[in-house]
């Protein structure tokens, strides 16, 4: 290894804005990046800002940006000293860390060790739990079982995969008559989805607020960057996110943050990794739902209010350096803000919008990030996920963050593909919204009620959901949380 940071070549194994934003840290620390892609994204904005491409496959994901020996391979030809997952993917996969360390390669990340305990929410439960941090009610079940443990828990419960991530293999279930057809569909789910049929059922807490704590670790030291609240969401798929969370009491902040060091001392982190919590704010009581060990699509908003650029501190970690940050020199300024523009269609239930851009327009100015990989004639396929850019609006208060927000959106244009951009308009100009501190159903709330508010922006017109067309598909995710 050579150059200013250790690595000199890094091959990043993912595609869209995640591929786009490790490619310009590593251009930033002078490190050449090999970027894989599919036959779909051999054009893309990524593969032209990369150094060089390694082609892996055709565009189905599981034939290309799945395919783990693919991957390695494609590290190893290119004399890469490490391999950047992004998220989503092989972001969290033990089994691609274990074949880098095999090839010689470096995974920047956990260790698979770490991967395996985090990945199997089963596994992390336990560890949670033995790290001093409260879980709900729950435990593994197989169809007989699920009646028994469902009565000691109490409805409502829910039905989640041990394996798997991205709202697959969720079900809530409200009445006893319907649990054992759930437990089946999301074991059948998760099997598709994850190769990995277990189901666990845990108490069903609503409403709630989904919180989650940044951390950085060493191996050996471990610090948290803040809180970051996640509960605009629709079928557990993230919209818009914050940081700090709002309208948490100093004393519930100040424990999510020990839980979540507790539990990365308890694991040994190494690298980026996200705690996540369900919140209730007004009993000041939170539970344990999951470990993120990779980089968070949001994690730009933790970077607008400590200054960190996360991505060069996975790769000083990867390179063996000990952590470069301690908790008090952690100092947080101001409130950011961040909404996901997705290529859907919110008035056809969220349908996919696959196609060719014809026209963007993305603002600049104080206090305005967007983190896209998409440009005028670029194409957006129908294999992967919609995400197109995130716009992250940063402010002395949260206040001025919204209203940054506000602004930047209101200069926005994507044409060519339906987008998501007048319902995230619609949720900034939502009074509820814009008091702060949301749960998990708001989103839901919103939508049902836009079609009702006679006086709204006309962004809310555009929000009154219709019915999908017949045989329309929810879209092909990647994994991402």
């Amino acid at each position: 290894m050579s150059g200013r940071h250790g690595f000199r070549r890094v091959l990043v194994a993912n595609r869209g804005e995640i591929a786009a934003r490790v490619i310009r840290t590593c251009r930033r620390l002078g490190i050449e990046t090999v970027l894989t892609v599919s036959d779909a994204d051999a054009g893309s904005v990524p593969a032209r800002l990369a150094d060089k491409v390694a082609a892996i496959g055709p565009p189905p994901a599981a034939a290309s940006y799945l395919d783990i020996d693919a991957v390695v391979g494609a590290a190893v030809a290119a004399g890469a000293d490490a391999v950047h997952p992004g998220y989503g993917f092989l972001s969290e996969n033990a089994r691609l860390a274990r074949a880098c360390a095999a090839a010689g390669v470096v995974f920047i990340g956990p260790t698979p060790e770490t991967l395996a305990a985090s990945g199997d929410k089963l596994a992390a439960r336990e560890h949670a739990a033995a790290a001093g941090l409260p879980v709900l009610p729950g435990g593994h079940v197989t169809d007989p079982e699920a009646s028994e443990l469902a009565s000691r828990i109490g409805f409502p419960v829910l039905v989640k995969a041990a394996g798997g991530g991205g709202g697959r293999g969720l079900r809530v279930v409200r009445d006893p008559g319907e649990l054992g057809y759930a437990v089946a569909v999301a074991s059948a789910e998760a099997e598709a989805a994850f190769g990995d049929g277990r189901v666990y059922l845990e108490r069903y807490v609503s409403p709630a607020r989904h919180v989650e704590v940044q951390l950085l670790g060493d191996g050996q030291r471990v610090v948290h960057l803040g809180t970051r609240d996640c509960s605009v969401q629709r079928r557990y798929q993230k919209l818009i996110e914050e940081a700090p969370a709002p309208l948490l009491a100093d004393g519930l902040r100040g424990r999510l943050h020990a839980a979540a060091v507790a539990l990365g001392e308890h694991l040994r982190y190494r690298g980026a990794g996200t705690v996540e919590f369900l919140v209730d704010p007004e009993r000041e009581e939170f539970y344990f739902l999951e470990v993120n060990a990779r980089i968070q699509v949001e994690h730009p908003v933790t970077e607008a209010i400590t200054g960190l650029d996360l991505v060069e501190e996975q790769i000083a970690i990867a390179e063996g350096r000990p952590l470069r940050v301690r908790q008090e020199d952690v100092a947080f300024a101001g409130h950011a803000i961040e909404c996901r523009i997705n290529a859907e269609d919110p008035r056809r239930d969220f349908l996919p919008s696959p196609g060719t851009i014809t026209r963007v327009v993305f603002p600049a100015g104080t206090g305005v990030r967007v983190d896209t990989h998409i440009q005028a004639g670029a194409t957006v396929p129908p294999h992967y996920d919609s995400l197109l850019a995130k716009v992250i609006g940063h402010g002395a208060d949260r206040g001025e963050a919204l209203a940054t927000l506000r602004g930047a959106l209101d200069r926005c244009a994507v044409d060519g593909v339906v987008t998501n951009l007048d319902m995230h308009r619609g949720l900034l100009a939502d009074t509820e919204f814009g008091k702060g501190g949301v749960d998990t159903g708001y989103l839901g709330r919103f939508l049902e009620s836009a079609a009702s508010v006679r006086d709204a922006p006309p962004a809310l017109g555009a929000m009154v959901p219709t019915e999908p067309p017949a045989g329309a598909d929810s879209g092909v995710g990647d994994g991402r949380s």
